[in-house]
């Protein structure tokens, strides 16, 4: 059984991203693409063996692997901490080939309430056709999680930085009810790559997608799912392997640009952080905006998020106010955009703040009823905060479309 490091500070990813030797075919610093969709044997007999998972270091078919997304697999897997990892052409490919390969019709998951409106609708309306039950639960309330698991339940999941309402999950006790129980803890880390490493709390599966902090770029779209050599051989056994029969694969060409944007992420989170912890410290004087950011110490995870991320890269680069209504929301993010704080749109990760109306964009798909009681108001703003050099300057740009608009 695979037994992750304790955690400790002095477990550095983006260290053990750097000390991975990756070379090219001639000798390149970076590794060479390789976009063959199949791969010659030089033996029939080997590639018998490689159909039947008994040979090592052969390529069979891209959608099972390809030399390069193997290499942004292992430096994800070295990232996060985990034995192995395998890339997927999006983040709901991650998330929906981990949840199918451990479930089957008949079985029973536990989630959070508070997750992706994507991930949302997919556990709530889309599972119910093969016969696979969901119950939502407050992942904060741990009793409240105890009493969500029945017989049949195979899997808890939840983010660890909730979207978009920023609750932080306390990994170790949530992984404390599944072991007990025997359950499969799935954890979307997608809002603190480098900051939380899931594993070290006893998480058992760890997603992210791609195209948010890891890639940076908004370029393209993809996924990772890192976890044991056990599991991520069982994603893509030829025979009954999700991923492998699903098919999700990620374009070579594009996971090299991954690739050589990871090398930058340690650097690129600690200023989204420091960015966004400045902004909070700074809007947060105004009471009426209702800013929530892991970093304040209002944020009613605090404490608790200090106990699992690392300091260096902050509490993450996103934050939240409410600016009292739908329409005045809107009315906010075009201000901003038309004074260049940001752009109006979904993702985030980017080199450029993104803002959207979570209630009507990235959560739209969960009910009216279900945001009214997991807290999230109609005008609840999601920001993505940006590389600014000048942040100070982007708090003024910020402050003076707000004092225009009425809403400080």
């Amino acid at each position: 059984m695979f037994n992750p490091t304790p955690f400790n500070m002095k477990f550095d990813p983006a260290t053990a991203i750097q000390q991975l030797k990756q070379f090219g075919e001639f000798g390149g610093v970076n590794p060479s693409i390789t976009d063959s969709a199949t791969f010659t044997f030089l033996g029939a007999r080997t590639m018998v063996e490689t159909f039947e998972g008994s040979t090592e270091g052969c390529y069979l078919y891209s959608r099972h692997w390809n030399p390069m997304n193997k290499y942004l697999s292992d430096a994800l897997a070295a990232m996060e901490g985990t034995e192995a990892a395998w890339v997927t052409a999006s983040g709901m490919a991650a998330i929906t080939c981990t949840i199918l390969q451990i479930c089957n019709s008949g079985d029973h998951i536990v989630t959070s309430a508070t997750t992706y409106g994507g991930t949302f609708a997919f556990l709530k309306n889309y599972l119910p056709k093969f016969n696979i039950e969901v119950t939502f639960v407050n992942i904060n309330n741990l009793e409240e999680v105890k009493a969500a698991i029945k017989p049949n339940t195979k899997l808890i999941y939840s983010e660890t930085i909730s979207n978009p309402l920023l609750r932080v999950a306390d990994l170790e006790a949530v992984s404390a009810i599944a072991k007990a129980h025997n359950l499969k803890f799935v954890v979307d880390n997608t809002f603190a790559p480098m900051m939380i490493s899931p594993v070290n709390h006893g998480v058992d599966v760890v997603i992210h997608s791609l195209t948010k902090f890891i890639n940076g770029k908004n370029d393209c779209v993809a996924g990772v799912i890192c976890s044991t050599n056990e599991f991520i051989n069982s994603l893509i056994n030829v025979n009954n392997g999700t991923a492998m029969l699903l098919g999700p694969v990620l374009d070579p060409l594009r996971s090299a640009n991954i690739l050589k944007n990871i090398h930058t992420l340690h650097i690129r989170m600690k200023q989204h952080s420091y960015n966004a912890m400045y902004l909070a410290q700074k809007l947060n004087e105004y009471k009426q905006l209702n800013v929530n950011y892991p970093g304040l110490p209002d944020h009613p995870e605090h404490e608790l998020i200090q106990k699992m991320f690392r300091p260096e890269f902050g509490f993450g680069g996103l934050l939240t106010i409410d600016a009292g209504s739908n329409q005045k929301a809107s009315s906010l993010m075009e201000l901003m955009q038309s004074r260049d704080v940001g752009y109006l749109a979904v993702s985030l990760g980017y080199f450029k703040t993104l803002m959207s109306n979570s209630g009507s964009s990235t959560s739209s798909e969960v009910p009216e009823d279900t945001q009214k009681k997991i807290g999230l108001t109609p005008g609840l703003i999601r920001f993505s905060i940006g590389l600014d050099n000048d942040i100070e300057n982007t708090f003024q740009i910020m402050k003076q479309c707000m004092v225009e608009l009425e809403i400080i």
